[in-house]
Order: structure tokens, then sequence, then C-alpha cells
């Protein structure tokens, strides 16, 4: 068995190099995030350039854990490949090492990684991501009445009065909260009676409470009301399911958000999917850790290969790409969202376990 010390050495290395391109992917997306909302949001009133670096700091853990497989994929990659260029590998070969041995202490370093981006990570990518689109909703909020159905998600609710159709700009408060809210009212013979334009609508129970609204009637002059309240009977779970982003939700308050939503019958498919998503997690790294191996562990008996290398890169990325349109199959409810979640996890784990023991075992 591998000693303490090596094992040691191997992790450390392991972790030292995962640092290097999380700070490295950190700074990139920073400067890119920045950049990107600069563009969007300059023409704003409350725009500054502080402010929106500030936006972006909360918005990166959220943008990072996007790139949290790639990063495990090559952290391990460049883990081994230099071992291998300074003949660590070898000697420790040499003694009698073997190949799985060797990977234990970066397979560590990969779970470990992964319980640190769910448990620590996620939460603070979760809060920094809502509070910045509660910030950009507010900036943006009353700049115009003009709504667009590209980029407004819509509800349709019935009451003893009739039915109204709800529309907004942008969601927070977890989709509790619509700024730049519009509110169609229709008649038991689906005419249109009345449209309220309001600066934020909040969801509370049986009612919706609007505020600073603009009352339009057809063929009278619009009124300007401070509150408004509409009757309703949607509940917050079904108003969070619909509207509000999986990503928005931490992940120690997810389970609690599934369970509330189906007892009210409602599905939760996409918060059942981030959840597993994030249960997988760990696995997903060690297994980008093994498709790294599969690729890494060659140079020294058989020359280098660049080849080899994009390979593995090709391989991460075909992984991650059925990750993302399987948790998309899961997210409409075609399949369940725990076979959505871990099937890309078993089938990279296999393949890597396969290949490495062909090669290292005969």
């Amino acid at each position: 068995m591998i000693g303490w010390t090596l094992g040691r050495y191997f992790f450390l290395r392991y972790v030292t190099i995962t640092c290097y391109f999380l700070m490295g992917s950190f700074a990139l997306a920073l400067i890119l995030d920045f950049t990107e909302l600069s563009g969007k949001l300059s023409a704003l009133p409350d725009y500054s350039a502080i402010r929106a670096f500030g936006l972006s700091v909360m918005r990166i853990p959220y943008i990072m854990q996007q790139v949290f497989p790639f990063i495990a994929l090559f952290a391990a990659m460049a883990t081994l490949i230099s071992l291998n260029r300074k003949y660590e590998l070898v000697v420790a070969r040499s003694v009698g090492v073997s190949a799985w041995q060797f990977l234990l202490p970066a397979c560590t370093g990969a779970f470990l990684f992964g319980l640190a981006a769910v448990l620590v990570i996620n939460p603070l990518a979760a809060y920094g991501f809502e509070r910045s689109e509660q910030i950009t909703a507010n900036w943006r909020a009353g700049k115009t009445n003009d709504v667009s159905a590209d980029r407004v998600p819509w509800l349709r609710q019935k009451t003893e009065e009739g039915e109204t159709i709800i529309g907004s700009k942008s969601i927070v408060n977890r989709g509790l909260r619509l700024v730049d809210a519009v509110f169609i009212r229709l008649d038991k013979n689906q005419d249109v009676t009345e449209r309220l334009d309001a600066k934020s609508a909040d969801l509370d129970d049986g009612f919706w409470q609007l505020n600073q609204v603009t009352k339009f009637v057809l063929g009278e002059t619009p009124v300007s009301l401070e509150t408004v309240r509409i009757p309703t009977h949607l509940r917050p779970e079904f108003v969070e399911e619909s509207l509000a982003r999986p990503e928005t939700i931490p992940f120690f308050e997810l389970r609690n958000k599934i369970a509330a939503a189906r007892s009210f019958g409602y599905p939760a498919n996409a918060f059942d999917m981030h959840f597993q998503s994030l249960l997988a997690l760990p696995a997903l790294l060690m297994a980008m850790t093994l498709i790294a191996a599969t690729v890494s562990l060659k140079f020294v008996r058989f020359g280098q290969s660049g080849t080899m290398i994009l390979g593995g890169v090709l391989a991460g990325f075909v992984l991650y790409v059925v990750t993302v349109v399987v948790k998309a199959f899961g997210n409409a409810g075609f399949v369940p969202p725990f076979v959505a979640a871990w099937t890309p996890v078993l089938i990279a784990t296999f393949f890597g376990v396969s290949f490495l023991l062909h090669k290292e075992d005969g």
C-alpha cells in the first residue's frame, strides 16, 4: 500500500494545482462577467463601475459552479503529467506502488473538492446570485413599461372573479416578488377588464400586493394607485416551482422545498434535479479524475502525445455535454431526476475504471 508520506505528497500536489486552476478560473470569470455586466447595465441611472464589480463578485460563485468539473479534469491531468515529467511516478512504480494507489490521493482530493463545492460554495452561490438579481431588478425597476413575451415569464391564475394573466420583467426572492409586473384581469367571458402595471408585486397569504400601480381601463384615463390587492389561490410553493431558478435555493433547503412542493401536488422536477446533481457532484469530480488518468499515465512509457491530452479534454467535454442534456430531460420530467443525475457519473466511472484495468492490470 502507498505510504502516508508519499500519499500526502501526491495529495498536496493535487490540492496545490487545483488551487491554481481555481484562482485562474476565478480571475477570468470575474473579468468576463464584469465586462458583460458593464455592457448591459451601463445605461441604467444607478450604475457605477464599483457597483457593477460588486455584482460580479456576488455572481462569481454561481458561475464557478459551472466549471468545477473541468477544473477537476484539468487539475488531475496537470498533476499526473507533472509527476510523470519528474519521473516521480516511475520511482513510485519501481517500489511496487500501483496506479490505483497513487490515484487514490487525487480521487480523495477531487471528492473533498466536490464536498466543499456542495456544502460551502453552493450556499454562497445561491445567496450571491439571488442578491445580485435583486439589485439588478431594483436598478431596472420602472425604467420602461414595455413588456415583451420573449423575456417575460407568465402565469395564469383563476379565482371567483375571473382569470388573471401575470407577467414580470424580473423575478426575485425565489419567485415571490415580481419586479415591473403586469396583471391583466379577465372576466368570466374572457374579456379584458383592466390592466395593472406595478413597480413590484409580492405574493402574500391569499393575495398579490401590488405597489406603485398604474391602472388602465379601456376608454378611461390611466389612474395611479399606491397599492392594489389581487386575490389569488396560488401557493408560494407553486410560484417557486414555476418561476424561481433552482440555483437560487441553497443545498440545505432543497429537500424541504421539494417536499413542500410535492405535498401540494407539484412535481418539483427542476428542484429535485438540481438536488440530485449536487449530490452527484463529488462522484462526478472523481470520475473526471479517472478520465484524466486514462490519458495522463502513458507519457513516460510511450512518449508524450498531445493527441492523448486533447482526447482527455474531449472526453471530459463530451461527459459534461451529456450531463447537461440528461439534466434537461430530468428537469422536463422525461427521466427521473435520480437517474438523470447519476447515469453520466456511472458511465464515466465505468469507462475510467475499465480503461485503467485494461492498461494497468491486463
